[in-house]
């Protein structure tokens, strides 16, 4: 017996008598219908056989082919009759009368292109005051084939955005784009990609900031509402890191977005982004060969696209993956022209290379705002023509003041919404790094330290200065915010918020804030140790801690916070006091907890003591750090070494030639070997019987402030895997790569190497490499190993790997590679059984050397001699997770 609520459908089922009506009922309505079409007065003139009836070799053909056939006739009438008609139906379906059926199709917003067949045909609506299909045509009321570019923004593409900005005046366009962007709700999205192409077309670093200028001068002036998101999407991002908001879209959507919209099949999809290697590029080619659209593009603007954006970021919960794809098509079909789907597209896949990076925006917006104001505000602006009369020093003078404020302030508070509504209130201002100074549980940026090769140039660099050397650990920098509620914040590097990943750590700032610490800002690196015996384990051992929801009971990698300075108490910012009174209030104020909490180990010294600084660097690689931090103490130099470097400087005067022999101008080799004489003699560490080269710049002014986002010769890093001359390097076997993205989309990046296995006879992969080619190198090796090419094979059954890269190398040459370490790896096999039996060997950093045009391929490096390198670390091996690709306090990925 069937249950009451579903009928299980028996053999002798019938269906419902109700007829689905399709074309094939459409047609067959036109030919019993003669007189209803005689009715019609449009039909009137249209040839017999066409409308009245069907001839008997019309019979034979498909619904489409004879709807094109009475598409091709009626055209040829209307170009008779000298009409201009309604658009051209291309694929003849009949079109649904809205008044009829409020709700469009679902596939109301499909496009054609040329020679596609039309799929899925909605059901047609019946009409019941005519039957021939064309006789809507030309009525708003009706659904039709549009152009797919209708209505380019022209307005937008005559702005000289890449002029100079003291001839640039906005009020010329201005009057023009509000007419505009009056009937669109806004700034539109085409002016935006207008400044993007401008700017994508120019390597001039000057031609992109003038170009960016003029953009926000014209959005300041005309609609300022709108220059926020700008902002936003030209930094392609929507939210500081800090802030937890991500579009979370694979790649997937998009590739379903532009099969959708640009009616692309998988395989051309494929072709296309073979091709191109740029999802962006693939957009504009679908684009521009799209002709017709179901639905006519509605035009983007900036606060459109920003909402669209954030909508798909804040789409939750069950169905949201639809809603996001919905958003995306609507955002890809809405593109009026190639180039909005490629920049929207980019922004999508979060990739728009512009060049418009953090610094480059920062100095358009000063340079914007010291020349315009919006509506209605009263803050004073240069005036365009005084500027011009400058010189370009003088004019770097006016603009260096501004800039300096809008990074000093976005370094302290990284948020564009804190800082463009303050920019559109109170212009450049001195108050500005007052609105966006230091905040409880907003992170600033950290300060960086300069790179150097060794020992010796870095006591070159800080000659006459008291500095301090710490030790560079190999762990993670974390930036601790405590409240004087005792909430705790901490914050990445990078800005992203760890503060679940470490429960630990927060549960031990009470017991580390001494008497009188009601807030603070610190700042330190995290690393893993062993609690009992006090050693430090690698970033690795670190990275197989959970980043979410750490429970304090189930963290199995213990970790202590190594702090180093202080740039917030009480209330108080420190950051303009000198490095030694932070160190000292940091030690003071706080309370050391072994293998908790304590300071990076450190001593002082001046470029005096090379052989205690060369100890102590020493000591520091021992226990497997990565090397030393250098920091000034002082703002001033040290009197006594001043005045040893003052007796130098005499002592250079007195023994300089009076009056120097002629000489010819240096030709560009001798300056090319003077420049590396120099560089010889300032590698080596300064020798006591020999005067120090005297080089202009030398003794500048180092701060020891602490100066948010700024890399600064006054703190300085030395590592181990710096100097390659004492590094181990490697050699491997180049077996396969992949199709590189971006600039790199015509070669082959990254290329995967592999080391031999003596006992089995197969290769072994160890790593993927990116690092130390050339361009030059990058084209002959693609035309080494060209796809259709003999060096080029299918997968080979002597290489171990589970991944799988878009070609395969014939092995026949060996690279020379270096790298920072040795590390256990989850993916790759190498030297597996050798020193775990579970995991292989894979390297930290890996960097391209040179061919060993020396060695064959039997001559490459083993697994025997891999593992070698992991023992000569002395790293142990570590517990059970999963490693996962992950960045040190450097920003490099760890692959």
């Amino acid at each position: 017996m069937s249950t009451p609520n579903k009928r299980r459908k028996k053999n002798d089922h019938q269906s419902s008598p109700a007829a689905v009506r399709s074309l094939d009922f459409f047609f067959g309505k036109q030919q019993g219908k003669e007189a209803k079409v005689d009715e019609a007065p449009q039909n009137t003139g249209v040839q017999e056989h066409a409308v009245n009836g069907v001839e008997p070799d019309d019979a034979v053909l498909t619904d489409e082919q004879l709807a094109r056939k009475l598409q091709a006739e009626w055209d040829a009438q209307d170009r008779a009759q000298g009409s201009e008609g309604g658009e051209r139906l291309a694929n003849g379906d009949e079109e649904p009368d809205l008044d009829a059926a409020k709700d469009p199709p679902d596939n109301a917003n499909d496009t054609v292109t040329d020679g596609e067949h039309l799929k899925d045909v909605p059901d047609v609506v019946e009409q019941k005051t005519r039957s021939n299909a064309f006789s809507a045509l030309g009525k708003k009321s009706t659904l039709s084939l549009q152009s797919a570019t209708a209505d380019e923004d022209t307005t937008s593409h005559h702005i000289p955005f890449d002029e100079s900005p003291l001839t640039f005046d906005p009020q010329k366009y201005i009057p023009d784009l509000k007419k505009q962007w009056a009937a669109e709700g806004g700034a539109t999205y085409a002016l935006l990609t207008h400044c993007f192409v401008l700017v994508n077309s120019t390597q001039s670093r000057i031609k992109i900031v003038d170009t960016l200028v003029n953009l926000i001068r014209t959005i300041i002036e005309g609609d300022p509402e709108s220059l926020l998101p700008a902002v936003w999407l030209a930094t392609n991002s929507i939210s500081p890191p800090y802030i937890d908001i991500e579009l979370g879209l694979g790649g997937s959507a998009i590739s379903k977005a532009l099969k959708k919209v640009c009616g692309l099949d998988n395989a051309a999809l494929k072709t296309l982004y073979n091709k191109h290697g740029d999802a962006g590029d693939v957009a504009f080619e679908a684009k521009k060969r799209q002709s017709l659209t179901l639905r006519k593009p509605k035009p983007l603007t900036i606060k459109g696209v920003f909402d669209g954006l954030m909508k798909i970021a804040n789409a939750k919960g069950t169905g949201c993956q639809e809603i996001k794809q919905r958003i995306v098509e609507r955002l890809v079909q809405d593109s009026r022209g190639a180039e909005e789907s490629r920049y929207i597209v980019r922004t999508l896949v979060q990739h728009l290379r512009i060049g418009a990076v953090k610094t480059t925006m920062l100095i358009a917006l000063s340079r914007a705002f010291l020349l315009s104001c919006p509506p209605g505000a009263d803050f004073p602006t240069q005036s365009r023509t005084e500027l011009a009369k400058l010189s370009k020093q003088e004019l770097a003078e006016v603009h260096s003041h501004g800039e300096e404020l809008v990074k000093a302030s976005f370094a302290r508070r990284p948020n564009y919404n804190d800082l463009v509504p303050t920019l559109l209130e109170i212009g450049i201002s001195d108050e500005l790094l007052l609105r966006c100074g230091l905040a409880m549980h907003i992170p600033l940026r950290p300060m960086l330290g300069g790179i150097t090769r060794d020992l010796g140039e870095m006591l070159t660099k800080l000659q006459g200065r008291d500095f301090g050397c710490e030790f560079k650990y190999d762990g993670q920098r974390a930036q601790v915010h405590c409240d004087d509620k005792g909430k705790v914040t901490i914050f990445s590097r990078h800005l992203e918020v760890m503060t679940d990943k470490y429960p630990d750590l927060v549960a031990l700032v009470p017991q580390i804030r001494g008497e009188g610490v009601s807030s603070f800002i610190l700042e330190g690196e995290v690393v893993a140790v062993d609690r009992e015996s006090g050693e430090l384990k690698p970033f690795q051992i670190l990275a197989n801690r959970a980043r979410k929801d750490v429970v304090i009971q189930s963290v199995k990698v213990d970790v202590c916070l190594f702090a180093f300075d202080l740039m917030y108490l009480n209330g108080e910012e420190l950051l303009d006091r000198p490095f030694r009174e932070r160190r000292s209030l940091l030690r003071s104020l706080f309370i050391e907890l072994p293998q908790h909490f304590t300071w990076v180990k450190s001593i002082d010294a001046t470029s005096a003591d090379f052989d205690t600084v060369s100890d102590f660097f020493k000591q520091a690689t021992d226990i497997k750090c990565e090397g030393i931090m250098v920091k000034v103490l002082d703002n001033l130099p040290n009197p006594e070494l001043q005045a040893e470097l003052d007796a130098e400087d005499v002592l250079d005067d007195e023994t300089a030639p009076a009056e120097p022999p002629a000489a010819k101008p240096p030709t560009k080799t001798s300056k090319k070997k003077s420049a590396k004489s120099k560089s010889t003699k300032s590698s080596n560490p300064p020798d006591t019987d020999t005067v120090p080269e005297k080089k202009s710049g030398r003794r500048k002014a180092l701060l020891s402030t602490y100066e948010p986002d700024k890399r600064l010769d006054s703190w300085l890093k030395v590592k181990k895997d710096y100097n390659l001359s004492t590094a181990d390097t490697i050699d491997l076997i180049p077996v396969g790569a992949w199709h590189g993205s971006g600039r790199k989309n015509a070669w082959w990046s990254p290329i995967l190497l592999a080391c031999r296995n003596e006992d089995t006879g197969t290769l072994e992969v160890v790593t993927k490499c990116i690092s130390g080619f050339t361009d030059a190198f990058y084209k002959a090796n693609k035309l080494k190993y060209s796809e259709e090419g003999e060096n080029t094979i299918s997968r080979p059954n002597y290489v171990e790997y589970s991944g799988q890269p878009d070609v395969w190398f014939e092995p026949q040459e060996v690279w020379e590679m270096a790298f920072a370490d040795i590390t256990l790896s989850p993916t790759y096999t190498a030297a597996i059984g050798l020193v775990s039996e579970e995991r292989g060997l894979s390297m930290r950093f890996p960097r391209f050397l040179k061919v060993r045009e020396d060695k064959g391929i039997e001559e490459a490096s083993t697994s025997e001699f891999l593992a070698g390198l992991y023992r000569k670390q002395g790293i142990r091996q570590p517990g059970e997770g999963k490693l996962e690709e992950v960045k040190d306090e450097d920003g490099e990925e760890d692959v």
